[in-house]
């Protein structure tokens, strides 16, 4: 089987997956009728603002992606996909915000502003290091979604509650796609895959950083982050025990490749 073929196969168990256990409703599935008249918090609204906003960069994350996977059919098909469950997520932080009156519509045109006058561009330059970045971005997505849900639970937002366990949900099954592409990859190529992986490593940072006004801070306000060694212990640590390769196996396939790069 050739990796075209292997890249349609996943997406194909990605997409049945998601079409008979994973699709949710926004106007069905989200209680819309428990959410507490008494949420008046500035903090609580920062620290969904910021995960809006992060959202709300979708057309750059599609643009990118359909550039970089339209020659492969299950990879191009999955990133519309991806982008479509994206798309909800932006509108259900949204939707929260506004029906809980955390924020106006005028404050929306406000941050609509701020956030498009900036374009996201890829942090990596090849498909196989953005499916690297992908898997890494997606678990450190779902790790800080996941904490929010507990977080709501605690503060009796069953609504929010509801949309963390929802978003997070996504989040897990786009980080196990991408972790099943760098399978496929390695399969291939696998000193070059895990050369790109450590490279994605030690250059990695979330989409909003550095491009959304005041990002830091807001998670710092909002406590909606993840702090570094989270994003260690359980985001990086775990993708290499699952890929079945280690720290030192990283750092020689590192060794082995940049010089052939410098050279080439």
């Amino acid at each position: 089987m050739t990796a075209k073929e292997k890249f349609y196969r996943a997406y194909m168990d990605f997409f049945e997956i998601a079409e008979r256990k994973r699709r949710w409703n926004l106007f069905e599935d989200v209680p819309w009728d428990k959410l507490s008249p008494d949420i008046n918090s500035e903090e609580r609204a920062i620290r969904i603002e910021t995960y809006c906003s992060e959202e709300m960069l979708l057309p750059d994350y599609t643009a990118v992606g359909n550039e970089l996977l339209r020659g492969v059919f299950g990879l191009a098909w999955f990133q519309n996909a991806w982008s479509y469950e994206e798309s909800r997520h932006g509108l259900v932080f949204r939707e929260y915000l506004i029906r809980s009156g955390l924020r106006t519509q005028a404050q929306f045109d406000t941050l609509e502003t701020e956030v498009f006058a900036r374009s996201w561009k890829a942090p990596f330059l090849t498909r196989r290091q953005m499916s690297c970045y992908g898997a890494l971005q997606e678990s450190a997505t779902y790790l800080a979604y996941r904490a929010q849900k507990e977080r709501a639970e605690v503060e009796q937002d069953a609504t929010l509650e509801a949309i963390f366990f929802l978003v997070s949900r996504d989040e897990a099954a786009h980080a196990g796609f991408y972790r099943s592409m760098i399978e496929i990859d390695m399969d291939e190529d696998r000193v070059g895959t895990l050369a790109d992986l450590a490279h994605v490593i030690a250059h990695f940072k979330m989409p909003g950083d550095g491009l959304l006004p005041n990002y830091h801070e807001n998670l710092r306000i909002g406590g909606g982050g993840i702090s570094p060694r989270v994003f260690l212990t359980r985001a990086v640590f775990p993708l290499i025990k699952q890929l079945g390769t280690t720290r030192d196996e990283l750092k020689s396939a590192s060794a082995a490749v940049v010089p052939l790069r410098a050279a080439s």
